[in-house]
C-alpha cells in the first residue's frame, strides 16, 4: 500500500528506512540479551536472588525445582509469546522468540565471575543489568519478559490497568518467595525488581521526558515568535472558540499554541512566556515519544 502511494523514485528510500529499522531492532535486541545474561550470571544466579515478572518466576522456579533455568526461561515465556502473537503481531512474537532463545543459550553456556558478595550491590546492579536487557529488547520490538503482554490482555478484559496487574502479579510472586525461600531473599529481590523497573523506564523513556505544552494567551503571536526564534522549537497554531468569561465575547476566535519540548526545557519556556504574558493559561502533559519535527531527540532513538 505504501509503495502505491509513493512515487517510484521513493521506493528505494522506503527500502532503506525499512532495512535500517530492522538493523536497529536486531542491534537493540542483541544488546538486551547480552545485558540480561550479565545480570543473571554475574549477579543474581550465584546469590539466589530473583526479579519480578516472568523472569522472576523463572528464577524462583529454578530455586525450587531441579529444572535448568534456560529451560524455564523458555517454558515460562512461551504462553506470553503465543498471547503476544494474538494481541500484538506475529512479527513481535517471532522477535520475542528469538530474543528469549538467545538469552536461554547465553545463560546456559556462558560463565561469568561473581563480581561482588555484597547483597545490596547484587540487588541494585543485578536489577540494573537485567532491566537494561529488558529495556533494550523492548526498544527492538521484542520482550524477554512477557508479563506486560499478559497485563495488556487482562486490562482489556477487566478494570485493572496494566500497571495494576503487574503490581499485583509481583506482590503475589514475592509473597510466594518469602514463604518458600526466605523473607530476606524476597526483600532483596524486591530491591532488584525496583532497580530493574526504573532502569527499564530510563532505557525506554530516557532522562529527557517529553512534555506537550498548550498555551492560551491574547499575545499568541508574540509567544509563537519567541518559541520559534528564541527557543528554536516548532509550534502549531490551533484555532479555538472561547467559551467562558468576558474574553470569550471580546475574542471569540482565539489561537491556541501547541508545542513539544523536553522536561529540561520547560522552565526556560515558562519564564519566557511570563515575560510576554503573566496571565497566559499554560497546560503541560507528558508525551511518551515523538517522531519528526523540531524536537531535540533523545539518545537511543
Amino acid at each position: 500500500m505504501v509503495k502505491r502511494l509513493l512515487k517510484i523514485q521513493d521506493a528505494n528510500w522506503v527500502k532503506r528506512v525499512t532495512l535500517w529499522r530492522h538493523v536497529k531492532d536486531a542491534l537493540f535486541i542483541m544488546i538486551g540479551v547480552v545485558m540480561a545474561s550479565i545480570g543473571l550470571k554475574a549477579f543474581l544466579l550465584p546469590n539466589g536472588f530473583f526479579d519480578g515478572g516472568a523472569m522472576g518466576m523463572s528464577l524462583l522456579l529454578e530455586l525450587l525445582t531441579p529444572v535448568n533455568l534456560s529451560v524455564l526461561i523458555i517454558l515460562v515465556n512461551l504462553p506470553f509469546i503465543l498471547l503476544g502473537a494474538r494481541q500484538v503481531s506475529v512479527i513481535f512474537a517471532v522477535k520475542s522468540t528469538l530474543a528469549i532463545f538467545g538469552l536461554a543459550l547465553l545463560v546456559h553456556f556462558i560463565e561469568l565471575p561473581t563480581i561482588t558478595a555484597d547483597k545490596l550491590l547484587i540487588a541494585v546492579f543485578g536489577g540494573f543489568f537485567l532491566g537494561s536487557g529488558i529495556g533494550f529488547a523492548i526498544r527492538g520490538g521484542a520482550v524477554i519478559d512477557g508479563t506486560e503482554v499478559l497485563a495488556i490482555s487482562v486490562s482489556r478484559r477487566s478494570s485493572l490497568t496494566v500497571g495494576d496487574f503487574i503490581t499485583v502479579f509481583n506482590v503475589c510472586l514475592f509473597i510466594v518467595a518469602a514463604f518458600f525461600v526466605n523473607l530476606e531473599t524476597a526483600m532483596y529481590s524486591m530491591l532488584t525488581y525496583f532497580s530493574a523497573s526504573k532502569t527499564v523506564d530510563f532505557i525506554i523513556n530516557g532522562v529527557e521526558e517529553y512534555l506537550g505544552v498548550m498555551i492560551m494567551s491574547q499575545y499568541s503571536e508574540e509567544i509563537k515568535s519567541m518559541i520559534s526564534h528564541d527557543l528554536g522549537r516548532g509550534v502549531t497554531v490551533l484555532k479555538s472558540d472561547g467559551g467562558y468569561g468576558a474574553n470569550a465575547k471580546l475574542l471569540p476566535d482565539r489561537k491556541v499554541l501547541f508545542c513539544v519540548i523536553t522536561r529540561l526545557e520547560v522552565t526556560k519556556m515558562l519564564s519566557e512566556i511570563d515575560k510576554l504574558d503573566p496571565k497566559a493559561f499554560v497546560i503541560q502533559y507528558p508525551i511518551k515519544d515523538t517522531k519528526g519535527g523540531m524536537i531535540k531527540k533523545r539518545p537511543l532513538h
